[in-house]
């Protein structure tokens, strides 16, 4: 199995309970939380560990919440490898309401870095990367960083001949989204965002698919995955189209289903199975994510049942 490395610059202590009903103005009773490390890479790496898989996460964290986070991270079995982040880690929580099933997520603000930090944080992060592996960069940036921050990590890296994905939002998204001169090796994103980008509804499978294809041609990956929740997600590298459906399963939880899909791929392809094995496997491990409580990310018999309903097709 090829090198893992996931990198998580705003990472979160993940707090996940239940109300029997979040009204507003009201004092909300909620149940013991369950701790969890969170953030895009760290959901990532968790992923791949819970799916047998290996991966080292790149971590940066502070302050007694960053202890914290490492603890469960440790505690999981995942050998990280930890940055000191200029400022205390941040917190998130996620709130059932018992009485509709709705979750309600709230996400603090991570520290502030300057640029000599993030550029010593970027000498450091090449420093751990090793050759021909895969780099996995999921979720936001660090505040003050600036939109192209993920851009010139690639830059960076590109001497490594490490494979890059990236799956980000807002202004980072855009950035790459617009082309680069080194782009990632794959770029995911959701229906939202690429409506988003696309400044108009992508309504069907295909209009999804011809737009990751467009975004293929403008250099903002090589190959673009867009997710359309229940109705799966589509793929486009430049010499193909495909389409893998969501199992039909009861979906407790959305938290880090996306990264359990990002984990599940990239492991595939770590182990030199063909793209359309891995995209089964990313779906098969957003959908195993969706059957668990709170942040819990996918099990390994949930996501090998639902690999066997999980079927490519070519659009």
């Amino acid at each position: 199995m090829r090198d893992i490395l996931t990198v998580t610059l705003n990472p979160a202590l993940d707090l996940a309970t239940s109300a029997p009903q979040v009204r507003p103005n009201e004092k909300l009773r909620c149940t013991q939380p369950d701790p969890d490390p969170g953030g895009g890479g760290l959901n990532v790496a968790r992923a791949i560990h819970q799916l047998g898989g290996t991966a080292r996460p790149f971590v940066a964290l502070g302050g007694n919440t960053g202890d914290t986070v490492q603890q469960l991270l440790e505690k999981a079995g995942l050998d990280i490898i930890a940055y000191d982040a200029p400022g205390d880690t941040r917190q998130s929580l996620a709130v059932t309401d018992l009485s509709t099933s709705e979750q309600f997520r709230f996400m603090l603000a991570g520290p502030d870095w300057n640029a000599a930090q993030l550029q010593a944080m970027r000498m450091s992060l090449v420093s751990v990367t090793q050759p021909n592996g895969f780099v996995v960069l999921s979720g936001s940036g660090p505040n003050g960083a600036a939109p192209d921050l993920y851009a010139e990590i690639c830059q960076d890296l590109s001497q490594t001949d490490a494979e890059i994905l990236i799956d980000t939002s807002g202004p980072a998204l855009a950035h790459l989204a617009a082309g680069q001169d080194r782009p990632p090796f794959m770029l995911r994103m959701d229906q939202r965002e690429a409506e988003t980008l696309a400044r108009r509804p992508l309504v069907t499978r295909k209009d999804s698919a011809d737009f990751a294809k467009y975004l293929v041609d403008q250099g903002a990956a090589r190959t673009v995955i867009v997710a359309r929740g229940r109705d799966g997600s589509v793929l486009a590298d430049g010499q193909q189209q495909l389409r893998v459906n969501a199992a039909n399963v009861e979906v407790r939880s959305r938290v880090g289903a996306g990264d359990s899909f990002l984990g599940g791929l990239t492991m595939a392809l770590a182990r030199d199975l063909p793209m359309e094995d891995a995209f089964r496997y990313g779906a098969a491990a957003a959908s195993a994510a969706c059957m668990t409580e709170g942040t819990q990310l996918c099990l390994l018999s949930d996501f090998e049942n639902v690999l066997l309903q999980t079927q490519i097709e070519t659009l």
